[in-house]
């Protein structure tokens, strides 16, 4: 039998066994681990300072100070934010952008996103929708300026609003048709023409005209002949008294010239109308017997200007118009989120509620819009903090002359920081008060996701 020694150690000479370390708090653990963290996070933190809490802070700061930064301005900036007649005008417009972008694309996105469930090829729309969010702010911009274009020949909107206004109203006259000094025609006052004296029945009139350019002509038009002579009618010949090249001869029918499709004519006794007519692709007409002895007019609503279509880019249109350029691009974004919320649905309710009775519009309403009313959150709050800084599209879209009516604050805060005339003090005023505005937003955006969290 071993005996233990003075020294601790057993007579065989084994050590003795070790002491166990004495275990690590949970207090220790975690503050080690909150060590680790934060030297991963530094990175990201100094990052952070130096690319955002840093400028805020010197924005806050020079807020306070006037054009130059030398002097202390106080809060003269932000007075001029409320007072200036083109920063305010930037407030409304953008509060309209916050009510209407938002709400109407995210409208959108849950129409397609419930109609394209429903249809074989509802993947395929659901890409041509998306397909706008590939496309850059700028080439969007520069793609709705020529679409919003005045001209119809070259503006798709307006080709589309004049096509069909000449479909369902008489086409444009010859605005700048005039008769010659020599011609049986005189001014008749406000724009039309009547003729020196009266007309009587079978007796052919000529009515020439010249100043219609070619590319006003109808395509329909055809050479213009003279009026057969009718016992009992007034005939008479409305044309284009201008040979191509020339060689033709003042109010006579040359065989090259053309007759004035369309053109209106109207009897006139004592300052009425007693009779009226339009002239054919050759340029004839014919008016009945009580023309007899009256004087021939050519009212002037044959020489108004053709129908340009819609000023889009006009002081009173161009924010809805660019709102709708916006639209045309987040749509889709709104779209997939929504459908991605809507796959997730429980089937077993919305099949209920079709079982209970309810048709498709009162299971939309009472069922799939409050259990999509998350996702439909965070669409709409995604849409109005991207649109409270709106830039690209309005400094793009609008013209140089309406630019101040489609003014936003992201807009003034580049023009009044930069330029021969910049006033950072003004520009720092904007700034801080873009971040107030958006800070609401961010911050209920926070409280919506933490609810979400615990549920």
């Amino acid at each position: 039998m071993t005996t233990a020694t003075a020294g601790g150690a057993t007579a065989g000479g084994a050590p003795p066994p070790a002491t166990p370390p004495a275990p690590r708090t949970r207090k220790s653990v975690t503050a080690t681990r909150k060590w680790i963290a934060a030297v991963f996070l530094l990175p990201a933190l100094v990052l952070l300072g130096a690319l955002v809490v840093y400028p805020i802070g010197f924005s806050i700061y020079r807020s306070f100070f006037d054009q130059s930064g030398n002097s202390f301005a106080g809060f003269d900036n932000y007075k001029t934010l409320f007072t200036d007649h083109t920063i305010r005008t930037a407030v409304k417009n953008n509060a309209i952008w916050v009510v209407c972008a938002p709400t109407i694309a995210t409208a959108l996105g849950l129409i397609f996103a419930v109609l394209t469930e429903r249809v074989r090829w509802g993947t395929a729309f659901k890409l041509v929708v998306f397909m706008p969010m590939a496309i850059s702010m700028l080439a969007a911009g520069i793609i709705f300026r020529l679409v919003y274009e005045q001209d119809p020949a070259r503006g798709v909107a307006n080709a589309v609003v004049v096509g069909v206004h000449d479909t369902f109203t008489d086409a444009a006259g010859y605005p700048k048709a005039h008769p010659l000094p020599t011609a049986p025609l005189k001014d008749g006052g406000g724009g039309a023409f009547i003729t020196r004296g009266s007309v009587s029945a079978g007796a052919p009139v000529l009515l020439p005209l010249v100043g219609v350019a070619a590319d006003t002509m109808p395509s329909s038009a055809a050479p213009a002949k003279a009026a057969p002579s009718t016992p009992g009618k007034v005939t008479g010949t409305v044309w284009l008294d201008f040979t191509k090249g020339g060689g033709g001869h003042p109010s006579v029918i040359d065989p090259k010239e053309l007759g004035l499709k369309g053109m209106k004519v109207e009897a006139v006794r004592d300052g009425k109308v007693v009779a009226s007519a339009t002239a054919a692709a050759d340029g004839t007409f014919t008016l009945p017997a009580s023309a007899d002895g009256s004087q021939l007019r050519l009212p002037e609503s044959n020489f108004h200007a053709p129908y340009n279509g819609v000023e889009w880019l006009g002081p009173a249109l161009v924010t809805p118009a660019i709102i709708g350029s916006y639209i045309w691009m987040w749509a889709g974004f709104a779209m997939v989120l929504i459908a991605a919320g809507l796959a997730g649905l429980p089937r077993e309710l919305l099949e209920a509620a079709r079982v209970d009775g309810a048709n498709e519009w009162q299971v939309f309403r009472r069922v799939t819009v409050p259990l999509l009313a998350p996702v439909l959150a965070v669409v709409l709050v995604t849409l109005m903090i991207n649109v409270l800084k709106i830039f690209d599209l309005v400094f793009i879209i609008a013209p140089g002359s309406s630019q101040a009516d489609a003014n936003v604050l992201a807009l003034q805060l580049y023009r009044s920081s930069f330029g021969t005339e910049a006033d950072l003090g003004i520009g720092s005023a904007i700034a801080v008060l873009l971040l107030l505005l958006v800070i609401p937003v961010m911050l209920f955006n926070i409280r919506r996701m933490r609810r979400e969290a615990k549920r």
